[in-house]
């Protein structure tokens, strides 16, 4: 071949690959697309294959998965301080807007399952712990079952919960009540943390306004007589008289954006907390929206005749002065079959006397507040759209 014709030749090559190469360069970025899918594709099946063994079973795609942790992990630091089925109804709302979550609950029970245990292993009483790890469970709700399950038949068992058996347990294991805590909210995979307000083993004492006084937490309520005051008693011999709290409780109170004090018991489940000095201290101190919610009914040998205005001052009382912000208080009335029922235990509907409340200084929230079925309680959902939603707007009314 001449020389003219090899130059023809060799310009008409690059001719074609000139023409071609973008099919080409299309064709790779094609494939490497396509690879590249494939991989993601592989590490997502890969990804969700550990979290299906790892994490709580739920019908939630991945990607909602992971959007709605992120999106929870950003929520508002919120404390809650209180005890009993008032405190899990709130906690079962507010954990649908954040992670950041601290329980702090009262170690001052004295009766039934949680009164045995305490006696029998000198453990703190594992009851309302349990209620507040099982309300921010985000394990399969057989697991909360599980741990809510009384035992029934005629055995040694009879009358205990599962739960409470289960941090007992761990509690002889770990040697530390706080971890039995912490390894028990592992196997519920609760959303946020729940602490004892103290690790100290106490005794709530009440002295009545005839001057008498009784001593436990299920007697108190026994005697029906008006109370005066209520404080803690060390039982712990090894730390004397004095009665600290947690100190991630106060660390957390002082780092909290909403506190919220409440709803449960006036006298032996949100009051034991807050007559710890240091806690009380550190609730005044802090700059958080702090948040009250008066229950909804009056509770007999405790709040008999009460109204929103007597929580309130009671509190304010045994505090020494005005720790929250708002006051949140029940307007809807059960039904009257419902009612009926309470009557028959002397519980009646707690009068939301707002203008009183206002005349002390503090914001009122008025609202129907109520899940009433076979049971007059707060409603989860209601109780924490109103919190968040009063948070919003002081967030927002502080950044204009």
């Amino acid at each position: 071949m001449s020389c003219a014709g090899l130059a023809i030749l060799i310009i008409g090559a690059v001719r074609f690959v000139r023409d071609i190469f973008p099919l080409v360069k299309a064709l790779d970025i094609l494939f490497i697309l396509l690879g590249a899918g494939l991989i993601f594709s592989g590490i997502r099946s890969l990804v969700k294959s550990f979290l299906l063994l790892l994490l709580p079973s739920t019908s939630e795609d991945l990607v909602d998965l992971v959007y709605r942790k992120r999106h929870l992990e950003k929520g508002p630091r919120v404390v809650t301080i209180g005890g009993g089925h008032g405190l899990s109804a709130l906690l079962m709302g507010l954990k649908k807007y954040t992670t950041n979550l601290i329980a702090v609950v009262t170690v001052a029970d004295s009766g039934g399952s949680s009164g045995k245990l305490r006696e029998e292993f000198d453990i703190l009483p594992p009851g309302d712990i349990r209620n507040c790890l099982v309300a921010l469970a985000d394990a399969p709700a057989l697991v909360g079952k599980l741990f809510q399950y009384r035992f029934k038949k005629d055995s040694v068992l009879k009358g205990h919960n599962f739960g409470n058996l289960f941090i007992t347990a761990m509690n002889e294991v770990t040697g530390d009540f706080k971890k039995a805590i912490e390894e028990s909210s592992r196997v519920l995979a609760v959303r946020g943390k729940v602490l004892p307000s103290t690790l100290n083993k106490v005794s709530l004492v009440a002295e009545f306004k005839d001057g008498t006084i009784a001593e436990g937490e299920a007697v108190i309520p026994e005697k029906r007589k008006p109370i005066r005051r209520i404080y803690l008693k060390s039982v712990d011999s090894e730390l004397g008289q004095e009665i600290k709290p947690v100190l991630e409780v106060v660390e957390a109170i002082r780092n909290a954006q909403i506190i919220v004090i409440g709803p449960g018991s006036l006298y032996t489940s949100i009051l034991p907390n807050m007559v710890i000095k240091e806690i009380t201290q550190a609730v005044s101190e802090s700059r958080a929206l702090k948040i009250y919610v008066c229950n909804v009914m009056t509770q007999p040998g405790e709040t008999d005749g009460f109204t929103a205005f007597d929580h309130v001052r009671v509190l304010a009382e045994h505090v020494r002065g005005k720790t929250f912000d708002y006051c949140l208080m029940n307007t809807r009335i059960p039904h009257e079959e419902l009612l009926a029922k309470y009557r028959k235990e002397n519980a009646l509907p707690v009068v939301p006397d707002a203008a009183k409340v206002k005349a002390a200084g503090y914001k009122v929230v008025e609202s129907d507040l109520l899940h009433a079925t076979d049971f007059v309680r707060h409603d989860s959902d209601k109780l924490a759209r109103i919190i968040i939603g009063l948070f919003k707007k002081e967030t927002f009314h502080q950044s204009i």
